[in-house]
């Protein structure tokens, strides 16, 4: 006996990307992760790819992979999708310490993150005709 086939979580016209264990506090991902949510995957690739931020090379990873994924496994048309979901969430917190003053010591949290990226094919709508 084997488990049941895990059922698909997102839409036919739909495709993602889950990065883990990414060593950046879940605060300042967020902040990258904002400038994508809801463009064009084309544009939003463009912009990672010149933001000055260290993470954003791994967020255009992750973005790539999604559009990769979209187009090989469920053959999606890359000219049409869009960013629809880019969320950040907490991961494990690693706690060290720094040595202050008089025997002293302060605690240093070094924060993780994941992300997921979700792409979706946006569907062309026709043009309205205007009534004369």
């Amino acid at each position: 006996m084997s488990k049941p086939k895990h059922e698909r979580g997102l839409a036919e016209t739909e495709a993602q990307a889950i990065l883990r264990n990414i060593r950046v506090s879940p605060r300042k991902l967020n902040l990258v992760a904002g400038l994508i949510r809801g463009r064009p995957a084309a544009d939003a690739v463009a912009t990672l790819t010149f933001e000055k931020r260290r993470i954003a090379q791994t967020v255009r990873k992750a973005l790539e992979s999604a559009i990769a994924n979209a187009e090989n496994n469920h053959q999606l048309d890359v000219d049409r999708l869009v960013v629809t979901r880019a969320e950040v969430g907490r991961s494990i917190v690693m706690k060290r310490f720094h040595a202050r003053g008089r025997g002293r010591a302060s605690r240093v949290e070094k924060w993780f993150s994941h992300l997921k990226i979700v792409v979706a094919e946006q569907t062309v709508q026709a043009p309205q005709q205007e009534a004369a």
